[in-house]
């Protein structure tokens, strides 16, 4: 069956349910009301805030004055009119020498999307659906395809572009970042026969805040291009980080060894257990998994190394390959454990960076993704740009600057350095 993008019109024998449409225009009508009521009580707060400043002849310097032409503003409810208050201030800058303005964090000048859509437009443009079938698509289902245009569309990516570009050559002396996971995503190009490969990633700054730190297209993760990727970062201005994370088939180690050779590697689980289970039967399966989990979830590294034995001691025998995968990367595989305790469920895995392309890795087979590599990475840039705004910080934020400072934690807690009473 054709994929459409615009649901057909129901049989006549099918009618479209009154009660439908008249549930959207409830919705509607009660999103227009409260935000009405949420840009009228941000106005009065405004003013109310500036009562006491006035004139030479006692008149206030902060006023109402009416309202904006109304506007049409698609949301996740559907498509509302808006009509904003209006504030007439008469103060004056005195840095600038310009009249200050008033600037409605609700509804910001000129907005005709809410966060929400626009998140969605990346999203639905990385899975393939073209410039022209948004305003049909999505029209229909918003109750308005204004601002969906085909025009409107393309000059949303040529912007997402730019903004792409601006991030890729900031300066980065500023920020530092103490962990860093890394993954390469592989998206399908509509235009071309090869798929884009995104070198992404992303890390813990000293503030324990998650922050995208590069994203850029390579050529099939190989050595060479994650080795462009980090010496364009460390000639910006990067640290090297304390410990990367990520999958132990990338030539990112090759690369990071290079470039920053004082970094610590930790291997991906959720990447490992799924090459140990490749190496085994699958009736070995339930079994090895709690095997493995009883590696990367122990008390402390002790343990841990003792659950190696172990699983050495089921599967070497009859599976010494899927041991060998263990065993090989060792060091590697427990070396979270060397960082506090409040930080091991975050360095074992890439999850940050599987999580949030969890969608652009379980795309279907229908779509063909973006036409282009450059439209494909701001694509994949606005996507992370919005899942940004959710991350959390990583637990105990306040320990990561000390793993910064090189302080040592042994069984995941902080070991105290205590003075020597001789020391002169």
């Amino acid at each position: 069956m054709p994929l459409t993008v615009v649901p057909e019109p129901p049989a006549d024998d099918c009618p479209m349910p009154a009660s439908a449409s008249l549930i959207d225009q409830i919705v509607r009508e009660g999103a227009r009301k409260m935000l009405a009521v949420a840009l009228q009580a941000e106005v009065d707060a405004y003013i109310a805030a500036f009562a006491d400043e006035r004139d030479e002849a006692g008149r206030r310097l902060v006023v109402h004055n009416g309202y904006h032409q109304p506007r049409e503003l698609l949301t996740a409810a559907g498509a509302i009119e808006v009509k904003a208050p209006r504030v007439n201030d008469k103060r004056i800058d005195a840095e600038t020498g310009e009249r200050r303005r008033f600037s409605s964090a609700i509804l910001p000048a000129w907005a005709r999307k809410t966060p929400q859509i626009s998140e969605v437009l990346p999203l639905l443009y990385l899975h393939g659906l073209s410039s022209g079938d948004f305003a049909p698509a999505l029209g229909q289902f918003l109750g308005s395809a204004s601002g969906l245009s085909a025009s409107a569309i393309t000059r949303l990516t040529e912007q997402w572009k730019a903004e792409q570009r601006v991030f890729a050559d900031r300066d980065l002396s500023g920020v530092d970042y103490v962990y860093l996971w890394v993954d390469g995503i592989h998206v399908n190009i509509r235009l071309e026969e090869h798929k884009l490969c995104l070198l992404v990633m992303i890390g813990v700054r000293a503030d324990g805040r998650k922050e995208l730190v590069a994203l850029t297209d390579g050529y099939r993760e190989s050595t060479e291009s994650w080795a462009d990727l980090l010496r364009d970062c460390k000639r910006r201005g990067m640290r090297a980080p304390v410990l990367a994370i990520g999958d132990g088939a990338l030539g990112f180690w090759s690369a990071l060894r290079e470039v920053f050779p004082q970094a610590r590697e930790q291997r991906c689980w959720v990447h490992k257990i799924a090459n140990v289970l490749g190496a085994l039967p699958k009736s070995a399966h339930p079994a090895a998994k709690k095997h493995l989990a009883q590696i990367w979830n122990a008390e402390d590294k002790e343990h841990a190394q003792a659950a190696v034995a172990d699983f050495q001691a089921a599967y070497g025998a009859k599976y010494p390959k899927a041991v060998a995968k263990v065993a090989d990367d060792l060091d590697e595989l427990l070396a979270f454990y060397d960082y506090p305790a409040e930080h091991w469920v975050h360095l074992r895995t890439t999850n940050p960076i599987e999580s949030t392309f969890a969608t652009v890795r379980h795309r279907t087979k229908v779509t063909k993704g973006p036409g282009s590599r450059a439209a494909g990475l701001a694509m994949a840039f606005k996507l992370i740009e919005s899942a940004q705004a959710r991350w959390r910080a990583v637990n105990a934020p306040h320990l990561v600057a000390l793993v910064r400072a090189g302080a040592r934690f042994e069984r995941g807690v902080l070991l105290e350095r205590h003075e020597s009473k001789d020391a002169a």
